[in-house]
Order: C-alpha cells, then structure tokens, then sequence
C-alpha cells in the first residue's frame, strides 16, 4: 500500500451521485472509464489520498476513501470528469465513518440500486476494488471491509429474495423487447460491447429470447469471437459497425465510451429500429431519438418498467438488512480488535522481557527470572488473549497493561 497504513474508520468517507437525485445525463458527465480510473489512481497522492477505490455504474458514481478531508476524494475524481467538482458537489452525497460503511453494504446488496436487488453491481464492486488492490490503494482496513460486504452480499442472494425477477438493467432490458417485440426472435439484433455488462445482456437474450440471431461488436474483437463461439452467435469488427446497424433490428450498446459509438446519421434512413442504450456517458447520439424511425430506450427508462415481483423483494429487505447488520458487526469487532494490536504487541514484548531479564542489573539470561508451571510462551499467549478480550469490552485504557503484568507475575515465584 502506498503511505502509510492510517486507517481509521472515522475517516472512511463516501462522496458520490446516483440515479435518486441526477438523470443518466448528468451521471454521464462524472462517469469513471478504465484509463480515468488509472489517471485518478496515479494522481491520487497528490491529493494526500493513499486508500481509494471508484464505483463507477449506470446508476452512481461513486468515490471512496481514508481521508480526514473528504474533498480531497471529490477534486481527485474530478480531475477526470467532464463535470466539475463544484457541481458534484452540488449533488453529491457526503458519508463518513459508520455511516459510509453501511453504505457500502447496502450498495453490493442492491438495497441502494435503481432495480431494487440489482445482482450486477457486486460484480462492479470487485472489479473496482481489484483495479484499486492491483495500484496498492487497498489497506488492510478496506480490504476486510469489502470482504466483509462481499460475504453479507452472498448471504442475502443465498438466503432471501431480494435478487428475484427483474434485478438488472441488463435483464430489464431483455424484458422490454419482450414487451415491445412482437416475436423477437426473428429479428436482427446487434449488441456494440461485451464488457460486463454487455456480456450479462448477451446471455439474458440467448436464454429469455430464444435467440441466436445476435451479432456481437466489440472494441477487442477477441472479445467478440470468444463470447460469439461460447454462445453461438456472430461476431463483426469494428469498421463493419455502419454495415451492421444498417440491417439491425434491435440495437443494444453497452460501450460506456466517452464520446457517442452510434451517430443519428448511422441510423437515419434505415427502417425502424428498438436501440437501449445501456450506458453511462450516453454512447447513442441524442439526435437519433428525433428520428422518426428510431425508438431510443436509456438505462432510466428501463427502471421504469411495471415490475411485477418488486413487491416481493421489498418485502425481503428487512432480512437482508438483519444479515447486513450481522456481518457489519464482525467488521467492527475485527477493527475494535486491530486498534488495540500495537498495544498488545508491546506488553507481548514487555512481558517477554520480564521473563528473562534480571531485575537487579537489567541483563538478560537464558534461566528464567519466574518459573511457570506451563510453557512461558503459551502462559503469555494466554494473558495477552485474556488483555484483548478486556479491551474489547472495556475502556480503562493502560489498567490492563497494569493488570497483565499482575496476571503474568502473579502464577510465577523467584
């Protein structure tokens, strides 16, 4: 890790915009891609900033951090947003401490997501916090963090069902052409990016359409051909986007480039077609949605579906924030626990010290100044584990350096 490991948890801050109070326009212009991602990371030092990781999805974006001073999380985003820090900061949320944590929580649990149960964003989370690991941005205290939210977001999908039905854009957006299409199986479909989410939407169409008619388009195309093999659909480069587009039916773009992929003067004069632009900037050119021809769905706009098992997984929520509860509880006791370790360690050392220093010249010996029934490392071991549970439960500061020293001299004789 870069710095110094400060990691208090009163420090851990939040700072980020979602779909509650910004539309998928706005969020594009704070959207966070791969190279953006590395070009904060790099400059993050810059700005004091050691532990961060970006959260960057259709519905939030999302920055997190060790900091005493949260804007030094909003100006290192901002360095490579197209909107500015002082609109973000305008709509932005700002949490802190516990508050930031149970955040995070609810987050990977989908409690926080425009499609209540979203399945995709723990997926988001893992990729950010191994982007942020891989750089040297994840501290011990993140780290268990997130593996602690990781766990809880398992168990809720395990043991509830939160993650029943419509729970993703992706899924949302197979569901729309099944509403909007009549016999969607016998058109032309074309999906630009095979990305995460691209690759989760390819698969919901194969399965809930029936359909391999799909021809895939990405920036790698390796990429492409591996998922078309896989699946057994088609795959095109690049430079046939415009021949492609021309004969689709069905347009789906999950390429979250900075500047549009699909351009009105692609689509114009070339029959009707459904596109769902599915990311964050926009990748479909607004003017397209003045075509005539053209119906133009955004990620916004699929949240809107009816969901007819949204009921349901409200009604899950309480269970899944009694299991959020549950491991959020180990995480603070584990970092109740670690606060302490350097304090342990010394009276480990002390008490090694005592054990085999004489008292009246300070020099050490290989005999023992006190003599134990037991081992003195397991008699040791034993003071030091009953200090951490006292510690733990209690807050009398240095009486328990006092009071393992009395325990550990107390079962020994000159």
């Amino acid at each position: 890790m870069k710095g110094n490991d400060h990691s208090d948890i009163m420090n851990f801050c939040i700072a980020g915009i979602n779909y509650k109070k910004t539309d998928a326009s706005m969020r594009g212009q704070f959207a966070i891609g791969a190279e953006q991602y590395n070009a904060v990371l790099e400059a993050a030092p810059s700005f004091g900033l050691h532990e961060i990781f970006i959260l960057s999805t259709c519905n939030r974006t999302e920055v997190y951090g060790i900091t005493d001073n949260v804007q030094q999380l909003v100006q290192a985003i901002c360095t490579q947003t197209a909107g500015s820090a002082s609109t973000f900061n305008e709509l932005a949320y700002i949490k802190r401490g516990a508050e930031a944590v149970e955040h995070l929580f609810n987050v990977a649990a989908g409690l926080d997501s425009q499609i209540l149960g979203d399945y995709e964003i723990i997926g988001q989370i893992k990729q950010s916090v191994k982007l942020a690991r891989e750089k040297g941005f994840i501290g011990a205290t993140i780290d268990r963090m997130v593996n602690a939210v990781l766990q809880s977001s398992k168990a809720i999908k395990n043991q509830t069902a939160l993650s029943g039905g419509t729970v993703s854009v992706s899924f949302a957006a197979v569901q729309y052409i099944k509403e909007k299409i009549t016999v969607p199986a016998n058109k032309k479909i074309v999906l630009l990016g095979t990305g995460k989410i691209g690759r989760n939407t390819c698969k919901n169409l194969v399965d809930y359409l029936g359909t391999t008619n799909i021809t895939l388009i990405n920036r790698s195309p390796e990429k492409a051909a591996g998922l078309a093999k896989e699946l057994g659909l088609h795959h095109a480069p690049v430079a046939d986007l415009g021949e492609q587009i021309a004969q689709a039916d069905i347009i789906l773009v999950a390429t979250n480039a900075a500047e549009p992929t699909i351009t009105a003067g692609q689509l114009s004069g070339h029959g009707n077609k459904l596109i769902i632009d599915l990311s964050i900037p926009y990748n479909v050119e607004a003017a397209a949605q003045q075509l005539e021809n053209i119906t133009l769905v955004n990620v916004d706009d699929l949240s809107k579906l009816k969901d007819k098992t949204l009921q349901k997984r409200k009604a899950e929520v309480p269970k899944a924030k009694a299991i959020i509860a549950a491991h959020a509880a180990e995480f603070t006791e584990w970092y109740d626990m670690r606060k302490h370790v350097p304090v342990l360690k010394a009276v480990k050392d002390k008490l090694e010290q005592i054990h085999y220093c004489r008292l009246d010249t300070g020099a050490y010996s290989t005999t023992p100044l006190l003599n134990f029934t037991e081992k003195p490392e397991a008699r040791i071991q034993k003071v030091i584990t009953s200090m951490a549970v006292k510690m733990r439960h209690q807050n009398q500061r240095g009486c328990q350096y006092i009071e393992a020293i009395n325990d550990f001299m107390a079962t020994g004789t000159n």
